[in-house]
């Protein structure tokens, strides 16, 4: 318990983590509620799936999610201050589960609430850019189950997509070359995806790549056409989340502070 009080003070206290926390769901709601706007669905209807449009902004949101992980961890080390901390409180695993529970903590805090003014958003704005229920198109309501669960899963995906970045900075330390491979990791899967010609390969890239991936938790239509399933896709990301904790656990018992 003295090692999540810990943590959350060292949290709470990081001025600059608090402006990216509001920045994240800023971005994340501007760009979902932009996007409905920007997107038309005309009388023939377009095919789109209205809760990715406004959840879009999701894909924005997690590269601050990413850097905030990454600073939680880095600027300890880059102050000097993770000596202090290890003296402290001796018992490294204990430390590092700690600071994985409270930066997962506020990050489900926060994601919530940018998905769920982001939904709102959707709902406003979407049906005057065509997505009326003349189209097929009712509005967005977490009474609906595809909705909730998209919901949920981009909340999570949002938590995983930081848990990704403390396990990297733990082993990397140093901020811009985490940072560089929390991201790389996020967004480059995707270019290689357009860039491979052979649909099959492209397939199974979008299987095992951390966003594309993911983001299929966020799907509510046309759902067997998906090249992976919405919660399996998610479980992808947990698995390269899983994978950078253990690696950063292990190095930070490991070696020197």
């Amino acid at each position: 318990m003295s090692a999540l009080r810990a943590e959350w003070t060292k949290l709470r206290t990081a001025g600059d983590l608090g402006r990216l926390l509001l920045l994240a769901v800023a971005m994340t709601v501007a760009v979902g509620c932009g996007t409905a706007e920007a997107v038309k669905c005309p009388d023939t209807g377009c095919g789109e799936d209205a809760v990715r449009v406004a959840l879009t902004g999701v894909t924005v949101g997690q590269a601050v999610v990413a850097v905030l992980a990454v600073l939680a961890v880095s600027g300890e080390y880059g102050t000097g201050m993770i000596r202090t901390t290890l003296t402290a409180m001796p018992d490294r695993m204990a430390v590092f589960a700690a600071k994985a529970t409270v930066l997962t903590a506020v990050v489900l805090a926060s994601g919530t609430a940018a998905v769920l003014a982001s939904l709102l958003g959707g709902r406003l704005i979407l049906p005057g850019s065509g997505f009326t229920e003349a189209h097929g198109y009712a509005p967005l309501t977490l009474a609906d189950g595809p909705t909730l669960r998209a919901a949920v899963g981009s909340v999570l995906y949002l938590a995983l997509v930081a848990l990704l970045g403390l396990g990297v900075a733990t082993a990397v330390r140093e901020a811009a070359p985490a940072i560089g491979i929390v991201l790389g990791l996020l967004y480059v899967f995707p270019v290689v995806i357009g860039v491979v010609q052979d649909p099959e390969w492209q397939r199974h890239l979008q299987q095992v790549s951390p966003m594309p991936a993911g983001l299929a938790v966020q799907a509510t239509v046309h759902l067997d056409a998906l090249p992976i399933g919405p919660w399996a896709g998610l479980g992808v990301l947990g698995a390269w989340a899983a994978a950078a904790l253990l690696a950063g656990g292990l190095l930070l018992r490991g070696r020197d502070a």
